[in-house]
Parts: C-alpha cells; structure tokens; sequence
C-alpha cells in the first residue's frame, strides 16, 4: 500500500516529463478512487513534475541504488 509522503519508483516515464523509469519521486496525495500525485524535484527540492499517476509507480522499498542525472 502506497502512501502520503512515500517514496515512489517509475516503472515507466511520462516522456513529456523528462522523466524515465527508475526516477524517484515522493507521494504528495492519495485519490479516494485510486492513483496519485507525485512530485519529482531536483537536489536542490525544486519541483521538477507534479503528476497524477496510478499503475506507472512502485513504491520504493529495500536496498535501493539511487542514481543522479544531470538535466539539461
């Protein structure tokens, strides 16, 4: 179960986001009917994509390698 102020993991990136799977982002709401908005920032917590989403996430549990990419 997924849930406000969870870590999240992309399965797969809305391209017109700039995001790709394995973009992490956090949990900022839970729809009553199912899916969420989740922010994806920067290292410096400037919002880089609020987006709805539902299936397109998982939530980030485990050992988990998080990767820096420079955008630009």
């Amino acid at each position: 179960m997924i849930r406000e102020h969870d870590p999240v993991v992309l399965k797969r990136g809305p391209r017109e986001a700039g995001l790709e799977a394995g973009d992490v982002g956090t949990v900022v709401l839970v729809y009553p009917k199912g899916g969420y908005m989740v922010e994806f920032v920067d290292h410096e917590g400037n919002t880089l994509a609020l987006l709805d989403l539902e299936d397109e996430v998982l939530p980030l549990r485990g050992p988990a390698l998080l990767r820096a990419k420079v955008l630009g």
